[in-house]
């Protein structure tokens, strides 16, 4: 049995790690625990009740109000793994600057990042994106055609990354991306950018964006994209979507190697 003595020469030590991870604590309550209670207390699950939000509060064929109303339900309701407005605001640079005409989202997700992808497409441009799991691009198919977006605009097409992406050319018609927006599975990012340029499907100077690779991290990745010679990298340091105590970037990766 542990003395009064040991347990009390403990308790500033637990007290420090307490404060120092008191963000990752947090985040594991919110993401985690929170959402496995009300998915078995409700029987829906955390996607399905955001949509109904969604529908609820936001007003139909506004992208940026779907947005804002996805980003208010984050913040005071549940969490959802979206991009999220701060680093959003880097993918929008982009956007904005390069107009590219091809894009490619691998990870759709609940749809949060699809609209912000397609509501700065120039005129004339079309978004692939790609979501493996059958539950999450139900939700998706909802809250795209929610914000006003026609097939014509945003494809979206179900399965494994690694078995549609060798299909792109000859079954969906993109001959290649300008820009691929990576926020699936982070283990996924190196294989699936392997697989990009394997089958051709960059175009010269194309951009990768890839979230999330310093939270949870994508170390892999960043090591091939810095070292392979094939891409100009840099990361834009921000905070983990919908919790500013943890620090997370997003990756730019151009490419300039069509070998």
């Amino acid at each position: 049995m542990v003395s009064p003595a040991i347990a009390l020469a403990f308790l500033p030590f637990i007290v420090t790690l307490l404060i120092r991870y008191r963000h990752y604590l947090m985040l594991l309550y919110r993401a985690v625990l929170v959402p496995w209670l009300r998915d078995r207390l409700t029987g829906t699950s955390r996607e399905q009740r955001a949509f109904q939000y969604l529908l609820t509060h936001a007003i139909p064929g506004d992208p940026h109000h779907i947005l804002q109303t996805f980003d208010h339900w984050c913040y005071h309701c549940e969490h959802l793994s979206c991009v999220g407005p701060d680093k959003g605001r880097i993918v929008e640079r982009v956007l904005s600057e390069q107009a590219p005409l091809r894009v490619l989202e691998l990870g759709t997700y609940c749809g949060y990042g699809t609209v912000l992808l397609a509501q700065g497409l120039p005129p004339g441009a079309r978004l692939y994106t790609i979501e493996g799991d059958p539950q999450h691009a139900a939700v998706a198919e909802k809250v795209i055609r929610l914000a006003g977006f026609s097939e014509q605009t945003v494809e979206l097409i179900v399965g494994p990354s690694e078995e549609v992406i060798p299909r792109l050319r000859e079954k969906h018609g993109l001959m290649n991306a300008n820009l691929v927006f990576m926020d699936h599975w982070k283990r996924c990012y190196l294989r699936d950018l392997q697989l990009l340029e394997s089958h051709q499907l960059l175009a010269e100077g194309a951009t990768i964006l890839a979230d999330n690779v310093l939270f949870p991290g994508a170390p892999h990745f960043l090591q091939y994209a810095k070292t392979c010679g094939k891409y100009h990298c840099k990361v834009h340091r921000a905070r983990l979507e919908y919790f500013r105590g943890i620090p997370d970037g997003i990756a730019e990766l151009r490419y300039t190697s069509t070998h």
